[in-house]
């Protein structure tokens, strides 16, 4: 009997340990999240765009977020269709002398959705990192839990 008491209170140890691996590894991940979510941030804010006062929302507001970032780059599109009679970069003829504004819109789009993008994946970070913690401390509290009554 004292071989299984062992073995079961070795396994309740390996079981707890990995509940505060878990839970550590979450915290982790919602320190990085939060980290990379004010980078961006920060190196949004320190470009000085502001959303345009014609943008679908928004307007006036500086670009350090995914909202904003996401209305700027929805207005870009928005002016660049307007000033190629609706084509795309693609569509334009190779002299024609809008393609190259409509290239730097197409440019600054993809940085700004790429902003939003990153906000989005810091996002989950801190997600997943909050859910680590809950089931880490979950399992915790079950090993305890389980390893007063094996005791008892």
């Amino acid at each position: 009997m004292s071989g299984t008491t062992s073995t079961l209170d070795q396994r309740l140890r390996l079981a707890h340990t990995a509940s505060i691996a878990v839970v550590v590894l979450g915290i982790v991940f919602i320190v990085v999240g939060i980290i990379a979510w004010i980078a961006v941030s920060m190196k949004l804010r320190a470009e000085g765009i502001t959303v345009s006062d014609d943008a679908a929302f928004l307007q006036g507001w500086p670009v350090a977020g995914p909202l904003t970032a996401y209305a700027q780059a929805d207005i870009i599109n928005t002016h660049a269709l307007a000033i190629s009679d609706g084509q795309t970069y693609a569509q334009l003829a190779q002299d024609d002398p809008r393609r190259a504004v409509v290239m730097n819109a197409s440019f600054l789009r993809a940085s700004l959705f790429t902003s939003v993008i990153s906000f989005g994946i810091a996002l989950f970070a801190v997600g997943v990192g909050v859910v680590s913690v809950l089931l880490g401390w979950v399992g915790s509290t079950l090993t305890k839990a389980r390893g007063v009554a094996a005791a008892a």
